[in-house]
């Protein structure tokens, strides 16, 4: 257990340096050059280790299960580098990763099971962070935000797809249908909104893929370690981190509401998450 919360504190810390390494490269190009890059160098790192057996260690029955996932992880990944450029890196953070709040709906909806009353609870007092954080009543919620809360439902269902995947999948499986497929499906988006890549940006776009390539085998191994349902409140660390790395690079300091809206979020979270472990809910199907 103490193992599975490390390697998954790990991983988040490098999903918030993906994210600050995608605001600064940013500066530079596209987001869909951002996106393509991304998982490009991740492909690369990935097929020499996969096929090292052969094609029989790639073999699947499951490639539905990989598309959705990939899809899902592609469109958190545009939704969430469209949304720091245009609100602070914490709050698109914030909003993006209170995805766990939508899983147990997204749960209900495929397996049609009931969904206890404190996990109803805790994703309300989540639902009432996000609020705090939007603050609707002041200003009008802009594409960034909605960006990052769409971000938030396909966060959620990949979240869902991993977990489903993790019972039958090797680690070394998962991240390469994950890596092909999302950068197939990166190429023409790259492709639509290409812009000409000047010398400096080369060196955010190797850091960006090498980044994610590792939070993606660290959450991976981490599920090999301890069950998601225990591991998966960690995944809150992360909006500290770039919480941190916004105020310290960006001097982005978070306000009262945005700080009230963290508490509340990672509260309702753990709230539900505890809620759905105690009474044993299976979200696999």
């Amino acid at each position: 257990m103490a193992l599975g919360a490390a390697l998954t504190t790990a991983a988040f810390f490098c999903v918030s340096l993906v994210g600050a390494l995608a605001k600064q490269g940013g500066t530079y190009t596209s987001t869909g050059v951002l996106l393509l890059f991304q998982n490009a160098i991740g492909l690369l790192f990935v097929v020499p280790v996969a096929l090292r057996g052969g094609w029989v260690g790639v073999r699947t029955r499951r490639i539905g299960l990989h598309v959705l996932r990939a899809a899902t992880g592609t469109a958190c990944w545009y939704s969430l580098f469209f949304a720091i450029t245009e609100i602070p890196l914490a709050n698109a953070t914030l909003l993006t990763y209170s995805a766990p709040l939508w899983m147990p709906l997204i749960a209900w909806a495929v397996t049609r099971q009931r969904v206890a009353r404190p996990t109803w609870i805790g994703a309300g007092v989540g639902f009432v962070g996000v609020l705090l954080v939007l603050q609707p009543q002041s200003q009008s919620v802009g594409f960034g935000s909605l960006a990052a809360l769409a971000g938030a439902l396909f966060l959620a269902t990949a979240m869902m797809s991993v977990r489903w995947l993790g019972a039958t999948e090797p680690m070394i499986r998962v991240l390469f249908y994950y890596f092909l497929l999302s950068t197939v499906i990166s190429i023409p988006i790259a492709v639509a909104d290409w812009r000409p890549i000047p010398p400096q940006a080369w060196w955010w776009l190797a850091a960006l893929g090498c980044a994610q390539l590792a939070s993606q085998a660290l959450i991976v191994l981490a599920y090999r370690y301890a069950p998601a349902e225990k591991v998966g409140p960690f995944i809150y660390s992360v909006i500290v981190f770039t919480a941190l790395i916004d105020w310290v690079v960006w001097n982005h300091r978070p306000t009262l509401f945005a700080c009230l809206g963290m508490v509340l979020v990672i509260g309702g979270g753990l709230v539900a998450v505890r809620a759905r472990r105690s009474l044993g809910v299976r979200d696999r199907p």
